[in-house]
């Protein structure tokens, strides 16, 4: 049996790491979809207050939006800097 260098081991956990980030991006895409639709139906049921739901739906997608920004920042970053692998070396 081959033994798994510690190396090999904190690469394995950043390419996996990584990969969670990435799926992590998952919840505010449906967060923001959802968003959509309840404004759509709002809209649909006073269209006199279309502006400030429109606002609204606007503000709470970019503070969803910063979520999945900040989870593919995250990423790029273990994936391409590889911040363990150097305390390895």
């Amino acid at each position: 049996m081959e033994q798994i260098t510690p190396q090999a081991f904190v690469l394995a956990a950043e390419a996996i790491g990584s990969g969670v980030a990435m799926l992590s991006m998952f919840g505010p895409a449906i967060g923001e979809g959802i968003v959509g639709s309840k404004a759509v139906e709002a809209i649909g049921r006073q269209p006199e207050a279309a502006g400030v739901v429109t606002r609204t739906m606007i503000i709470a997608d970019a503070i969803a939006e910063t979520t999945g920004i900040y989870a593919f920042v995250f990423a790029l970053l273990v994936m391409f800097t590889k911040p363990f692998s150097s305390a390895l070396s």
